[in-house]
């Protein structure tokens, strides 16, 4: 009896911590949007146009305030807000999943289980379970399908995101989406479910950069826990800013030619012009063909600026809510 009721509580108590983490995860996002959507809003600007319209990231946030108002560096932030706590779920949870399946099946734990990385990422409320007992190979792969799993959900949310951001009128009636409902209303009544995931290949090449956040992320954990004194709060700080921007720099030629494919035209009913990259080598072969290899990385640092903050704030806001809600 005593066995029984200790596995209610358990699991009682385990429905507290998903709750507090789902709902954690809403204020993450909240302050992931606020912090970076405007540097977002500069990439993807940049990534989009060419040299005559901006010549670099401080004209194009100039520009934009000049012309739109600070709300101009926040257009296409319903999309991530709205979306973001499904994202974070589902990344979180099957990161776990992986984790937990390629550890059981893949790796042998024994070995892995005094990690000092390991005993970091025990305390930490986001890694659960069997994160510490796999090796930085595991957390890699762990990432590359997690990041393909929010592939499912992100590609529309970004596609989106991406059409309003390269609306550059400040007057609504001057815009062919009045918003983001708008938005997606007319894409489905043009192109149905695949016009709503243009870009899905696109974003799953992206996100399969996973590999080395998720990687990386371990590696600084297990280098700040060996090499300083530093709280575990403190070193998911650090280690998460700093992968991001690992991140960043691995993925970012191949985020250039997924926005590429994202605001390129639809056609069709929409009459927003005519489509120009039928597949991903006509977008990347576009990128070359009009700034060279440096077209790839146009829009970086402003994406390299807020990888860190935005990340970093994200978890120090996820980790005080976790801590302010009841057990």
């Amino acid at each position: 009896m005593r066995e029984k009721d200790a596995f209610v509580v358990k699991n009682k108590k385990q429905e507290v911590k998903n709750y507090k983490g789902f709902f954690a995860g809403v204020f993450s996002g909240i302050t992931k949007l606020t912090v970076g959507h405007p540097f977002d809003t500069i990439k993807v600007r940049l990534q989009t146009s060419d040299k005559s319209q901006f010549s670099g990231p401080l004209e194009c946030l100039v520009q934009t305030i000049r012309k739109e108002g600070v709300a101009g560096l926040y257009k296409g932030a319903t999309p991530p807000l709205v979306g973001w706590m499904f994202m974070d779920s589902i990344m979180l949870g099957s990161l776990t999943f992986y984790r937990r399946i390629l550890k059981e099946n893949l790796f042998t734990p024994n070995r892995f289980i005094a990690s000092p990385s390991g005993l970091a990422q025990h305390e930490h409320p986001i890694f659960a379970n069997e994160a510490h007992e796999l090796p930085t190979i595991g957390h890699a792969m762990a990432g590359v399908m997690a990041g393909a799993t929010v592939s499912f959900i992100a590609a529309p949310v970004e596609h989106i995101k991406a059409r309003l951001q390269i609306q550059y009128s400040s007057i609504k009636s001057e815009r062919l989406y009045k918003g983001p409902i708008d938005c997606t209303s007319k894409i489905y009544k043009c192109h149905g479910i695949q016009g709503l995931y243009h870009g899905l290949s696109a974003t799953l090449l992206f996100r399969s950069f996973f590999f080395f956040w998720w990687g990386s992320y371990d590696i600084f954990t297990r280098l700040f826990t060996e090499k300083t004194t530093l709280s575990t709060p403190v070193i998911n700080f650090w280690a998460g800013g700093l992968s991001a921007q690992i991140f960043w720099m691995t993925s970012y030629p191949s985020d250039v030619v997924k926005q590429r494919i994202m605001t390129d035209p639809l056609a069709g009913g929409l009459n927003d012009g005519v489509r120009r990259f039928p597949n991903w080598k006509s977008a990347a072969t576009a990128v070359y063909r009009e700034n060279g290899w440096r077209g790839y990385w146009r829009g970086f640092l402003p994406c390299f600026l807020r990888a860190f903050p935005a990340n970093a704030m994200a978890l120090v806001a996820f980790e005080a809510v976790m801590r302010a809600l009841p057990e």
